[in-house]
């Protein structure tokens, strides 16, 4: 059989090959852009472990999760709370690192859409917490306050 009915009945069959990939130079722009809205938590560890200044690591869960276990270094911003006012001392002039639990989780997203919104810059960690501790990377707990009523 020659190769051109080889492919094409590879084509045929296959998943993968039914749609054609795209031609390089619009794939490479594609590739570019979704590097532009996402990174992993091997940057992201690197850039820390390095001293990088130009990024904030943003937890996106609520304080009760941050508590349990969080990136060294991030901030806690519940993506419910997310708004002028909770973001007035963030920075500007630097990328925010929005993360959550992982792939079944889109706090990250909603807060990336919230801050981008309110004019941030912002990059989504890939596969959140569940990337960062599957890599073996340091995380932090915090201590939560707790208070308990006076008895009446």
């Amino acid at each position: 059989m020659s190769n051109r009915k080889s492919e094409v009945l590879d084509r045929d069959a296959s998943k993968v090959l039914a749609t054609s990939p795209a031609d390089p130079a619009v794939a490479h722009n594609h590739f570019l852009s979704k590097l532009s809205f996402e990174t992993d938590p091997s940057d992201v560890y690197h850039d820390i472990t390095n001293k990088i200044s130009g990024i904030v690591v943003v937890d996106a869960r609520t304080p009760e999760t941050y508590a349990r276990g969080h990136i060294p270094g991030a901030i806690n911003l519940p993506h419910r709370t997310i708004d002028s006012t909770t973001t007035a001392s963030l920075p500007r002039d630097k990328v925010l690192v929005t993360y959550c639990d992982g792939v079944f989780c889109n706090a990250s997203t909603k807060a990336a859409a919230k801050l981008t919104a309110l004019g941030f810059k912002v990059k989504e960690m890939l596969d959140g917490m569940e990337g960062w501790r599957k890599e073996g990377y340091p995380t932090e707990e915090t201590v939560m306050k707790m208070t308990i009523p006076a008895s009446q």
